[in-house]
């Protein structure tokens, strides 16, 4: 984080911060993963942040049971303004429609750039119905 603070001829001071990633590599990469309200009842939206604003993205959020069926997959392109995506909702229900059963699944999100780059990370999310 760089923290900034300046004066004018009149000596009044202004301050702002900015934050900021320092990564070993320049390629697409995902932080801040994470699907809001977890536990969730009737919907929860995923939320994440990357590294390449302005840049349009392929995105996919795969939903599985705990012992690994894919119940739900989510397709949906964005481009971004800034590092955060436009949260993408999910009403609980499977891909044929029918509301699936409470308890704990596991969703991986996968970013995927023109360019061909990817990003994923898996995260868990609980359904409480």
């Amino acid at each position: 984080m760089l923290f900034f603070k300046a004066w004018d001829i009149n000596n009044n001071s202004s301050e702002s911060t900015t934050e900021f990633v320092v990564s070993s590599s320049a390629g697409l990469a995902l932080d801040h993963v994470l699907n809001y309200p977890n536990p969730f009842t009737t919907y929860t939206q995923f939320m994440f942040e990357h590294n390449r604003p302005c840049t349009g993205m392929a995105i996919q959020v795969h939903i599985y049971t705990v012992s690994g069926k894919l119940v739900k997959t989510i397709d949906a392109y964005q481009v971004c303004e800034g590092f955060r995506n436009v949260a993408i909702s999910w009403d609980g229900k499977d891909d044929y429609g029918d509301q699936l059963a409470k308890g704990v699944y596991v969703y991986r999100l996968i970013i995927r750039t023109a360019e061909g780059e990817t990003a994923q990370k898996t995260e868990k999310l609980v359904l409480l119905r």
